[in-house]
């Protein structure tokens, strides 16, 4: 099953971690907007999305994730979208680090050799970073059904202005974008102050030993992809 195959491929929400800077806002947070306001916006836009650049980090061990780090192009077009771009994995018992490319199967290719194919029987147990863009399954999902928003402060992702608002989701919900979650977890999306308020990253507190956390960055919203099967 696509959804399964790999963090993008990989293995939300970084292989150039999102630098970040705080603006310096006083603690009162009474003249910011409604937390619950802003992420239902930040749902509506981001169903719309079609296509996106994303990068991808796991800040230590979540057993039922194999992606390390990622970053690539996604784009809805096609059975179950596609995605590609570049991964550092455990494949097999081994450190993995190279290209991917996922349409409607999965490839990978490492520094020397060619494109292979990823056995079906492997592929479906991993993540399918073509998720991310799901209307029903992935961020915007997400988005829509964070429980006790609330609008923290702003900080500036990447020179891009944006409102930090945090809360919590069930396990059902984000189970899609993180393999592994067995219980609620902790969340905080950065979303743009202008327009649709699109969400700009995503960190997820995994609530496991050594609390590991997962972050998704998007950028270049819409912008032209092609994805094609490798050769």
């Amino acid at each position: 099953m696509m959804r399964r195959i790999l963090l993008v491929t990989l293995a939300f929400v970084t292989a150039a971690t999102t630098a970040c800077s705080s603006d310096d806002k006083p603690a009162d947070t009474s003249s910011l907007p409604d937390g619950g306001g802003l992420l239902k916006a930040s749902a509506k836009s981001t169903a719309d999305i079609k296509s996106a650049h994303f990068t991808l980090a796991v800040t230590g061990e979540v057993p039922d994730l194999p992606v390390k780090k990622a970053e690539g192009d996604l784009t809805r077009e096609g059975k179950s979208g596609a995605a590609k771009g570049t991964v550092s994995m455990n494949l097999l018992g081994s450190l993995f680090e190279g290209e991917f490319v996922l349409v409607d199967a999965l490839y990978i290719k490492g520094p020397t050799g060619g494109w292979q194919k990823v056995p079906a029987s492997y592929a479906k147990n991993l993540y399918d970073p073509a998720a991310i863009l799901d209307p029903d399954h992935g961020i915007a999902n997400v988005l829509s059904s964070v429980r006790n928003a609330k609008t923290e402060g702003t900080e500036d992702i990447d020179g891009v202005s944006t409102y930090r608002v945090s809360g919590d989701v069930t396990k059902d919900v984000v189970a899609d974008l993180v393999p592994g979650v067995d219980s609620d977890v902790d969340i905080t999306f950065w979303v743009r102050k202008d327009g649709g308020h699109q969400p700009v990253k995503a960190s997820v507190k995994m609530g496991l030993k050594g609390n590991p956390t997962v972050d998704v960055s998007l950028s270049d919203i819409d912008k032209q992809v092609t994805i094609t099967a490798p050769q």
